[in-house]
């Protein structure tokens, strides 16, 4: 059996699946993590869809999946595969199907793998409640597998592939019914389809339980995994994304979170980035992903040469870490740290040449000299570390001051400058400040000394950090023992990157920051790096990272994390689809319409989707909603609810913006 969820909570093992081979590809059981991503073009164009698959599978995707939402489709899926194996690519294909199951059992026959949607593939979504007795229930569970069963079968006798999909945002009134809008429901969805398949002496079955809320999506992995591990003793491969993630950096530090926190404890076969961007530019992240585990242990074994096992501790108490619902780390309140406070951001300023008032610009803070007045951004950094110096000017009103304990010493205003210190020089003072006092720790650190330690003081925030290459892992079990001991301090997470572009930082800090965040650990962040180079971290021609200097960069990934994991909310949250043949408008432009137009809607959640698979379920996530419901006409939603139907495209982002502010969810800008 299992720890709870995976091989093992403290150090990295690959947890181990069943073996699935999708044509020539094999998956799971201890295979390399495999990469894959989705076309966006008309699956009836079979030219520009082999064109775009060729420019998918030469940036590295292992799979490339194809919508099929008619028999029309499905069947076209022939041509395709033939024009691409006739140009010398042997990459398997992957039928997505939604709504059809016609389309499934044409597309079975055809190429190497299947998605089905347990959500749509029988039932349908109306949004009612049924209450039904287990008797009716049951009979609803057989009428699936009278519909279902003929596929498996085709499947089995062709050696077809499959993967059974659950998407939190079509899920089905029936699950919805009893489950509710919840990872358990996300699960039995696809248990359902699972069982019917084992049923029928079918294996070769990938799982995926995918959310545009990398919480909602994380939660509900862990306890498919539990699950499976339970009822059958063994898990099958496991398909892992963020749907609807979005485009440029919040895209992919969603993925990351999501993605990155399962892979951080092994569990995870194959991976998708879903972003708003053509397909070809999702392989990059993917494999930036990817590589973080490239060598770093075997299935069932930690191979890890840069591991520490002195920071494991198990087992981690459940008391403290729930993997299945978010719990935040009950701290104590610190100054503005801690406790009811939203996590807090610390920008690194110890190695700025000049501290004057246009280098905080990079942090969020604007001066006036003709007024005297600081203009504070809703992504300010709540402190600034600058080590053995301090600022000569007056200082806006919401930012404090980290600095070293001998520069602390003498600083003139200890209102606003609070100490920097090292364990052994935390030791060796008196200090007995009411705080704040911050105390840097490694996660390798004894965490039964530290909690003693830290029973005698006063107003310490603990500055938690790890050289490991699992160093979420590393800092969860640390915490987790510390806190088991009666430690109640804050905690911030410091995440330093030597990674040498700006995708592979993003996702490094998401990961390890994120991840830990996502679990309930962390009272703010601190990240520092080796300066990526900005000006080339270019996604379909154009800079997505709109920011001047390194330090604005980490200050707004770090800001974005918190957003992400929705711990604190600084802007407006775009819950945006990947797009695919299904796709009914130009969802990149729209998308670039849309957020230019409502990027200062802080905490204003905006779904845009290209078509009825996923929009509607997805509006119950989102405030608002904007989806494909024809060519050239869009559904407006408010919450799950419609709006207005088909409006014309042309004028559609001005009818959102009218409904923006009928609702009172609209501030002028400036």
């Amino acid at each position: 059996m299992l720890q709870q969820y995976c091989a093992s909570l403290t150090e990295y093992k690959r947890l181990r699946t069943r073996e699935v081979k999708i044509g020539n590809l094999l998956l799971g059981s201890g295979h390399p993590i495999r990469v894959q991503t989705m076309t966006t073009t008309d699956t009836m164009d079979t030219a520009a869809t082999v064109a775009q698959s060729i420019r998918c599978i030469e940036a590295g995707a292992e799979l490339v999946r194809i919508t099929a939402p008619s028999k029309k489709e499905a069947e076209n899926l022939l041509n395709i595969k033939n024009e691409l194996r006739a140009k010398g690519y042997d990459t398997p294909l992957i039928a997505d199907i939604h709504f059809t199951p016609n389309a499934a059992e044409i597309a079975a026959r055809i190429v190497e793998k299947v998605r089905v949607n347990p959500g749509n593939y029988v039932d349908k979504k109306k949004f009612d409640f049924i209450d039904y007795t287990d008797a009716e229930y049951n009979d609803e569970v057989e009428r699936i597998r009278t519909r279902f069963a003929p596929l498996v079968r085709i499947c089995r006798e062709y050696g077809t592939a499959m993967r059974i999909g659950t998407n939190h945002g079509s899920l089905s009134d029936r699950i919805m019914s009893r489950y509710g809008d919840t990872p358990i429901g996300m699960v039995e969805s696809a248990l359902e389809f699972l069982r019917i398949a084992r049923d029928e002496n079918y294996h070769q079955i990938i799982l995926s339980m995918k959310s545009s809320n990398p919480l909602v999506m994380v939660q509900a992995y862990r306890l498919l995994v539990q699950k499976m591990d339970e009822e059958f003793g063994e898990c099958y491969p496991l398909h892992l994304g963020v749907t609807e993630a979005g485009d440029g950096e919040d895209g992919r530090i969603k993925s990351a979170i999501g993605i990155g926190t399962l892979l951080e404890d092994g569990i995870g076969d194959t991976i998708r980035v879903s972003l708003t961007e053509d397909p070809e530019f999702e392989i990059p992240v993917c494999r930036d992903i990817v590589k973080r585990y490239t060598g770093r242990g075997t299935t069932g074994a930690n191979n890890d040469p840069n591991s520490n096992p002195d920071s494991y501790r198990d087992p981690i108490p459940h008391s403290i870490y729930d993997p299945f619902s978010y719990k935040r780390l009950d701290t104590s309140s610190v100054k503005n740290i801690g406790s009811h406070h939203v996590p807090v951001v610390i920008a690194d300023y110890s190695d700025e040449h000049t501290l004057d008032t246009k280098s905080l610009e990079q942090i969020g803070y604007n001066y006036n000299a003709a007024t005297d007045k600081w203009g504070i951004s809703d992504g300010a950094a709540d402190y600034a570390y600058t080590g053995d110096r301090v600022f000569d000017f007056a200082l806006p009103g919401t930012l404090q001051v980290i600095c070293n304990y001998a520069t602390w010493q003498n600083a003139a205003d200890k209102s606003k400058y609070h100490p920097l210190l090292t364990l052994q020089g935390f030791q060796a003072s008196s200090l007995s400040s009411s705080g704040p006092c911050f105390l840097v720790v490694d996660a390798s650190t004894d965490p039964v000394a530290l909690a003693v330690t830290l029973k005698e003081a006063a107003g310490v925030v603990l500055v938690v950090s790890s050289t490991v290459a699992n160093a979420m892992q590393s800092i969860r079990s640390f915490l987790s023992a510390l806190f088991a001991k009666g430690a109640r301090c804050p905690v911030i997470l410091k995440t330093e990157s030597h990674d040498k572009t700006v995708d592979e930082q993003l996702i490094h800090f998401a990961t390890d920051s994120g991840g830990l965040m996502l679990d309930g650990f962390g009272d703010g962040v601190w990240l520092t790096n080796i300066a990526a180079d900005l000006e080339n971290s270019k996604v379909s021609g154009r800079t997505y990272l709109e920011v001047k200097s390194n330090k604005q960069f980490l200050n707004n990934t770090a800001f974005s994390i918190l957003q992400a994991t929705r711990t604190r909310i600084s802007k407006t949250e775009y819950i945006s689809c990947p797009s695919c043949g299904r796709t009914l408008f130009d969802l990149q432009e729209t998308t670039a319409k849309i957020r230019a137009a409502t990027n200062h809607l802080k905490g204003v959640k905006i779904a845009i989707m290209g078509c009825i698979v996923n929009g509607p379920g997805e509006m119950a996530d989102a405030d608002f909603g904007y989806v494909g419901s024809g060519p050239g006409k869009i559904t407006l939603y408010k919450g799950k609810e419609v709006v207005k139907r088909n409006v014309p495209s042309d004028i559609a982002v001005d009818e959102l913006i009218q409904l923006l502010k009928e609702n009172e969810a609209w501030v002028n800008v400036g």
